[in-house]
């Protein structure tokens, strides 16, 4: 997850377009992210533009009700991310101007620099256009007066940082009593940027800047910056920037010496660390190379072939997924089908991140690719320019005949399950119909009997289809058989053989 922090105050000319095209990049650039916003007592039409966007775009919007400052909302935002993450090591956030200094073009690779290895990424001020010939001046001057090693432009503001840095950061800062946190931030406007960056500098493994421009011509305001009391505020910096680096450095310090005495507790507490690890993958507990191959029959006659597996291990967006494939080939006189579901569900949640849905039909071909962000709240579908709100942990068709498998069934009983990604087509309903015994790979198997279906869907789970499914009740369980209608009559797909690697 990629948490787009934006401090706003008395940006209505600007902060919408910005936010517009923090989108467009996640479009091109597809990740999982959203937008954290902070509305610092803005007077001048914010509020309702923010609110206005809040509606399309996956975005949490906080209010002042009294201006508290930049350093105080860039802060809020940093420890609302922080608090959100439940990955921190994977996840980041990206501070970002809302007055169109800074291009949100740059976001790009500034996550491939974090994708890639780095723990902080800075864009460093490559040119100027626009603005006073003071401001430019006082922009030149001021990180030479706050320096931080490995870096030119401390005062850029426009930085990438992997949650953990600021984790640590943050944890250094905090005293063992219990009492109200220490402020991160305890400057203001420029000099804070560069005493967010000498709190995380020490804590990142590596430092990664990259060349930017800052563009006051495209900002629409009257610039707020007094270039003196900048420079000014700088010099009176100076000791809270060295104060920051050397808690930092002497916090480093003290986690090497301890590291020798955390040696014996890591070795002690090992099997319970491997045991919480198997316990989250476990959430996917199937292996690849797991595979059923089915026939199907309608009537007497075999019309096809189908097979239902979990084909890789695949990395998507930074999250580690399952790749599940069921595939469908036949056909009965005039009529021919080839349909391909493929989902790829977080191992470590069981959530959707992606389903395709390529199908032939009677010479016709067509294809739907849903990209789907549950952290973010909303999915995509290819092809469209807009998104769609989604449920909290989202199932498509395919990854439902593998999560239905864990999901503890009673005779008799009707379940209502608000999986499906798609809101409006749930609930998802299970009648258990009941028990049943049936000869299939060469071999009897004790069954139980459901009737899943999804309201006002296509699909072979769409209530049209009038689908009832046989799993076994011994473990794994697994799915014996299938009958579903398609257009020229009612279909069986019986197991006819199966591959069942160990589990994880």
């Amino acid at each position: 997850m990629i948490y787009v922090c934006v401090p706003v105050h008395n940006e209505a000319k600007t902060a919408g377009l910005v936010l517009w095209k923090v989108r467009q990049v996640f479009s091109a650039f597809p990740r999982e992210y959203q937008l954290l916003v902070l509305d610092d007592a803005s007077t001048d039409g914010t509020a309702e533009l923010l609110a206005s966007y809040a509606k399309v775009l996956p975005m949490t919007t906080i209010t002042h009700r009294q201006r508290e400052g930049y350093a105080r909302s860039l802060e809020e935002l940093l420890r609302l991310a922080l608090q959100r993450t439940d990955r921190p090591k994977r996840d980041c956030a990206i501070t970002l101007h809302a007055d169109f200094v800074h291009s949100p073009e740059a976001m790009e690779e500034m996550v491939k620099r974090l994708e890639s290895g780095a723990d902080l990424v800075v864009a460093e001020l490559l040119e100027e256009r626009g603005g006073s010939r003071a401001l430019r001046l006082a922009r030149r001057w001021a990180p030479r007066l706050l320096r931080l090693p490995g870096l030119h432009d401390t005062i850029s503001g426009f930085v990438a940082l992997r949650l953990i840095v600021l984790r640590q950061a943050l944890r250094g800062g905090q005293s063992a009593a219990p009492a109200p946190p220490a402020p991160l931030l305890t400057t203001d406007g420029w000099s804070a940027n560069a005493e967010l960056l000498a709190r995380l500098v020490p804590h990142a493994r590596r430092l990664d800047p990259i060349p930017a421009a800052a563009r006051y011509d495209l900002v629409q305001r009257p610039s707020r910056v007094r270039p003196l009391q900048q420079l000014l505020a700088a010099w009176r910096a100076r000791s809270a920037i060295r104060a920051a680096r050397h808690a930092g450095a002497a916090l480093l310090v003290c986690a090497f010496g301890l590291r020798a005495q955390s040696d014996s507790t890591d070795r002690a507490h090992a099997s319970d660390s491997s045991a919480t690890a198997a316990r989250a993958a476990a959430a996917v507990p199937f292996p690849v190379g797991e595979r059923f191959t089915y026939s199907a029959k309608y009537g007497p006659f075999n019309v096809g072939e189908a097979t239902l597996q979990v084909a890789a291990i695949d990395t998507l967006r930074g999250t580690e997924t399952v790749h599940l494939l069921f595939e469908i080939t036949g056909g009965a006189l005039w009529y021919s089908l080839h349909q391909t579901l493929e989902s790829w569900v977080g191992r470590a949640d069981f959530r959707t991140r992606r389903f395709v849905n390529r199908t032939e039909e009677k010479g016709k071909s067509w294809q739907r690719e849903f990209n789907i962000f549950p952290d973010s709240g909303f999915y995509r579908e290819a092809g469209t320019d807009t998104t769609a709100a989604t449920v909290a942990e989202p199932l498509d068709d395919a990854a439902f005949l593998y999560w239905i498998r864990t999901v503890p069934l009673e005779r008799g009983k009707r379940y209502e399950f608000r999986r499906y990604f798609r809101p409006e087509k749930n609930p998802v309903i299970v009648e258990v119909l009941g028990r049943d015994r049936v000869g299939v790979a060469g071999r009897k198997w004790d069954a139980i009997v459901i009737r899943p279906k999804i309201p006002n869907a296509g699909g072979i789970l769409g209530e049209k289809q009038d689908t009832r499914i046989w799993l076994s009740v011994e473990q794994p369980r697994i799915m014996l058989g299938m009958q579903s209608k398609f257009s020229f009559g009612q279909v069986t797909l019986k197991l006819k053989e199966y591959s069942l690697p160990e589990r994880p």
